[in-house]
């Protein structure tokens, strides 16, 4: 007994001292330059593993869609982009059960979870113009030295993205063609803010210490940071693509790659988090800065410089500013949220009535905002084997926030973790998952629908 208590009690006080910093640098520590040169030397390998990934996934040319395109004219990627084995076919999948498709290992490769571009290491990372966007006007550098980005930017939302405010719908896109940072907010939107809405914006554009972006030598920078801002994710209020892994679940195989959603429509949704639940914008705000900024450890966020925001002024004033942000327009929308036949083409029209029909959309996308402010649990992995995918264990997702529609086609990739690159990729996955039959005029419909929202 008496040895059992000993150890015990050693491991008991190293985990504590641990907790408290106070051993971890008693160990072999590398220093900075050491970090940065093994990094390096490692990012060639899984750069390429991932590489290979998405090829194998992916077809991930550039294919504008006839006339589509996002609110300041980037043009909408068109067609299925997952890519099928040799001698499948979306139809013949389509005739397959759930469990006739999971023992023949035939869910599509692209159907599974997406990794972080190195999702051992994990932690955010950003598209390169807005790198280079944000380092021209503030001389703030978000690149890694150990890992780029992993995404072709044809497939991305356009950046800047226009902001649309819900108090000021006549001045149209408010950002000037701009990307909002601290050097240029108070010009852009003093005339037309209050004070309170200003100090909100002044916050969401302020970089704060996080994991990779930091003043200590475990950073991911090569010089030391001030860290991130809420808007380099969210830039202006929308959404760049950029990427991270949760931070709430463990272990680290089964966290997933973030899709960061656009702050569009904030005002009209109860629920935050693709996964937490979180009932409040105030309550995620809060949460974001003491715990996913820093992986949700606690002792980290300590040494690397947590900045617990005042809830009744600071985080108040955020929130506030963010419940400004607006859909963009959908000319063709009636003010139900449904399409206006004068101005809607026979295609979008009857993939209208598909999305409130079979299709089955509108159980959960609900007009005029196409969300139904709650979550639901599709159950994928009726569909596969438990499998490790690049670090990435492909295993149950559980329940996912229902996303608003509107815009949609503003906020490519989709799903809660990139996987689907495009609109007809998210037609063909629900297709699968819902059993629903569609054919291949009823799927193009569908796109074409959802583009008008």
């Amino acid at each position: 007994m008496k040895s059992i208590y000993t150890a015990t009690g050693r491991s008991l006080l190293a985990a504590t001292l641990l907790l408290c910093g106070a051993i971890g640098t008693a160990t072999a520590e590398e220093d900075f330059a050491t970090l940065v040169e093994r990094l390096k030397s490692e990012k060639p390998q899984f750069a390429e593993r991932h590489k290979q990934l998405l090829e194998l996934r992916y077809d991930l040319s550039d294919k504008p869609a006839d006339g589509a395109t996002m609110s300041r004219g980037k043009p909408v990627q068109s067609g299925v982009r997952i890519r099928l084995p040799e001698g499948m076919t979306w139809e013949k999948l389509a005739t397959m059960t759930p469990a006739e498709i999971k023992a023949a290992g035939a869910w599509p490769e692209g159907f599974f979870p997406l990794p972080h571009p190195h999702h051992e290491a994990g932690g955010m990372i950003f598209p390169q113009p807005l790198i280079d966007e944000t380092k021209k006007q503030t001389d703030r550098d978000l690149t890694r030295f150990d890992l780029d980005f992993d995404l072709p930017q044809h497939l991305l939302p356009e950046f800047p993205a226009p902001i649309y405010v819900t108090t000021r719908p006549d001045l149209g896109d408010v950002s000037q063609g701009k990307l909002v940072t601290i050097d240029n907010y108070y010009g852009l939107f003093k005339d037309f803010l209050n004070p309170k809405q200003l100090e909100g914006l002044r916050l969401l554009v302020t970089p704060f210490p996080q994991q990779q972006f930091n003043a200590l030598p475990d950073r991911r920078s090569l010089k030391p940071s001030l860290g991130v801002a809420c808007f380099d994710c969210h830039a202006n209020g929308h959404t760049t693509a950029a990427t991270h892994t949760v931070g709430d679940i463990r272990p680290n195989e089964h966290r997933h790659r973030i899709d960061t959603p656009t702050l569009r429509g904030l005002n009209v949704q109860r629920l935050f988090g693709s996964q937490r639940a979180l009932k409040t914008v105030e309550d995620f705000t809060e949460f974001e800065q003491r715990a996913a900024y820093f992986d949700g450890d606690p002792t980290t966020a300590a040494q690397k410089g947590v900045n617990p925001l005042e809830r009744g002024s600071q985080v108040h004033f955020m929130a506030e500013f963010q419940a400004l942000l607006d859909f963009p327009p959908a000319p063709k929308l009636d003010v139900f949220g449904k399409l206006d036949p004068a101005q809607a083409s026979e295609s979008e029209l009857r993939g209208q009535e598909l999305f409130f029909g079979k299709a089955k959309c509108a159980t959960c996308h609900v007009p005029p905002y196409y969300t139904d402010n709650s979550m639901h649990n599709l159950k994928v992995e009726r569909f596969f084997a438990e499998k490790m995918i690049n670090g990435r264990k492909a295993s149950a997702d559980g329940p996912i926030k229902t996303f608003p529609l509107r815009g949609i086609k503003d906020s490519p990739p989709y799903l809660h973790d990139d996987r689907l690159l495009t609109l007809d990729d998210t037609v063909e996955f629900f297709n699968l998952v819902l059993e629903l039959k569609l054919t291949t005029e009823e799927k193009q419909d569908l796109v074409a629908f959802m583009r008008a929202l």
